[in-house]
């Protein structure tokens, strides 16, 4: 007696041919604007106004318009940078990391995962442009010839090497994304009537014809670029992990740091991805491309990224009490204890707590369990980056200098905005642009569709019968 594998679950639902995906992916783009969109895009401009506004203010005001003080110089700034860029994190990996390891369930997500990471980042690179306290000066990180004398920049400074690290990051991420588009433009532009719009995809879709040796460029470019992306994923937020790690604040200045922050970017971009993919998917009827089983598989993810981040969380306290650094002891005792442990704790339900959810089957397959467990994940992601950086600098190691922190309007007001323009940029992408990689879902449809999985059960049925007769 031999064992069977059994037959995976398909990955596209439904009686499907080739020109049946391109009809139900692009129905959006070809159709009429529905009112929810309008509504929706309404909400997120007036929320990106907003955040115009408070930029604006703040650039002919100052950052004294901020909540930050002597004590807490880097507050919300540098919360909402970190967060963003975290975000930023999922797209790449995704597309990148999965392309490598060959796995199909990716092509469901990979599109909207990767425009969910340029938009990130621009959001991400606001705050950098503010951060620095003086943004008309901003040119000086560049290692631009300037009359300057021997001004150069701090290539000690880890401000610096985000500089490079989030710019090259977000360059290989706007290639990557808009390689993966030219096909699927080209597809767009065959099937639009109108002399306009079939101008514009022409011109994005860069004369592509189709023809072998264009498969064989966009296969070969798709590698290489997987390939420089994935050590990106890593890179950037290890980077980013060093404006602390390079500090002497007890608190700040740990290893543990870069993979701690790595595993927690995936972790926030997974669950930014599943909140925007069960709107779209729901939206745009795209239930048969986006399955339980894509649902499931991330989820999954959520359960190991969540994981390590909890042991990260332990490490840290036990790290503190192993040092016998009585400042280090302090820091993690005021974080759970102090003024601020709702915070600490809010952080901890969410990203430790919640994601274990996911073991259980019914809940990891639940569709309304599933986004409300994603914006808490991300709820619990913004609030780890406010506990490291805000409860740490209200108790330093001068209690004359001991501060609360409280946000202003314009600290909220920009904030909003960004999570506004976010909103914006999204929208226009899956209005304009295929929210799911035609050309890729077709290469697995024979592998992974249903109804050539029932042909293929089928067979391996007959084949069976036959070898026992």
């Amino acid at each position: 007696m031999h064992a069977e594998s059994e037959i995976r679950t398909p990955l596209i639902l439904g009686d499907k041919n080739y020109k049946q995906i391109t009809d139900d992916i692009i129905a959006p783009i070809e159709g009429k604007t529905s009112k929810w969109w309008y509504f929706l895009f309404t909400i997120a401009l007036l929320a990106a106004l907003w955040g115009i506004a408070s930029f604006t203010y703040t650039i002919g005001e100052g950052i004294g318009t901020w909540g930050s003080n002597n004590s807490v110089d880097w507050a919300w700034d540098i919360t909402n940078f970190v967060w963003w860029i975290g975000i930023g994190h999922a797209g790449t990996l995704i597309s990148a990391v999965l392309l490598l390891f060959r796995q199909k369930w990716r092509m469901a997500i990979s599109r909207a995962a990767e425009a969910m990471t340029i938009f990130a980042v621009i959001n991400a690179g606001l705050y950098v442009s503010l951060h620095t306290g003086r943004p008309w000066v901003d040119y000086w990180l560049f290692p631009l010839p300037n009359q300057f004398g021997s001004l150069w920049p701090n290539f000690n400074s880890p401000l610096l090497w985000d500089v490079f690290a989030v710019s090259t990051y977000m360059t290989v991420s706007i290639v990557f994304w808009y390689m993966g588009l030219i096909p699927d433009f080209a597809t767009i532009r065959d099937r639009m009537v109108h002399k306009g719009w079939k101008k514009f995809y022409s011109i994005l879709s860069f004369g592509w014809g189709g023809r072998a040796k264009h498969w064989q460029r966009f296969e070969e470019v798709s590698l290489v670029l997987a390939g420089l992306s994935t050590p990106l994923v890593f890179s950037v937020h290890s980077i980013v992990s060093f404006d602390f790690a390079t500090s002497i604040l007890p608190g700040w200045h740990t290893t543990i740091f870069p993979p701690y922050f790595v595993s927690g970017a995936v972790f926030s971009g997974f669950a930014m991805v599943l909140t925007l993919m069960l709107v779209v998917r729901k939206a745009y009827k795209l239930e048969e491309y986006l399955t339980i089983k894509h649902i499931e598989y991330m989820n999954i993810l959520i359960i190991v990224t969540g994981s390590i981040v909890g042991v990260a969380y332990l490490t840290e306290l036990f790290m503190a009490w192993y040092s016998g650094v009585e400042f280090e002891q302090y820091t993690f005792l005021n974080r759970a204890t102090g003024p601020m442990a709702w915070s600490y704790w809010a952080m901890m339900t969410c990203n430790v707590i919640s994601p274990q959810l996911f073991w259980i089957k019914k809940i990891r397959t639940s569709i309304l369990a599933t986004f409300i467990l994603s914006i808490v994940v991300n709820i619990g992601m913004w609030f780890e980056r406010f506990v490291i950086i805000v409860p740490t600098l209200c108790r330093t190691f001068l209690p004359s200098s001991w501060a609360t922190y409280t946000p202003t309007f314009v600290d909220i007001g920009m904030f909003i905005g960004t999570i506004g323009f976010f909103g914006v940029l999204f929208l226009l992408f899956s209005r304009y642009f295929p929210v799911i990689a035609i050309a890729e879902t077709k290469t697995i449809l024979k592998t992974s569709g249903e109804n050539f999985k029932k042909i293929a059960a089928a067979q391996h049925k007959d084949h069976h019968k036959v070898e026992q007769h």
